[in-house]
């Protein structure tokens, strides 16, 4: 049960520093602009999907949201790391940039798989 949770916060916090604290922070680099333009889509896309990771990576780490809430959390990432390494397959070809959301994909799955085993050894215990 320790290590399912030291598994669940790393992973998790992993994911609300990458989605959560850094677009907050650089989403209105110029750097960051022309990542979204690059990839071709419009400049408020950009800025719906940063509320949007910051809202959700915030979901992710407060324990006291509820867990169906969570679940949508958890999907709505899923979805962006999926569709971000499409978008730059499409865009960019094979390179690490195409890649590098299914890595931080399985980052999530973790965090999602240790929450589902910390849920499950509670509501066992109760």
């Amino acid at each position: 049960m320790k290590n399912q949770k030291i598994i669940f916060w790393v992973t998790t916090v992993i994911i609300f520093l990458m989605e959560g604290v850094m677009p907050a922070f650089t989403s209105q680099t110029e750097m960051a602009k022309e990542g979204i333009k690059h990839l071709g889509y419009p400049e408020y896309f950009g800025n719906a999907l940063v509320v949007f990771k910051v809202v959700g990576a915030l979901l992710l780490i407060i324990p006291q949201v509820p867990k169906r809430i969570k679940e949508w959390a958890y999907a709505g990432f899923a979805f962006d790391f999926i569709f971000a390494s499409i978008s730059h397959f499409a865009v960019d070809g094979f390179n690490f940039q195409s890649f590098f959301p299914l890595i931080i994909l399985a980052i999530l799955l973790v965090s999602y798989y240790s929450y589902h085993q910390l849920n499950s050894a509670s509501t066992h215990s109760k």
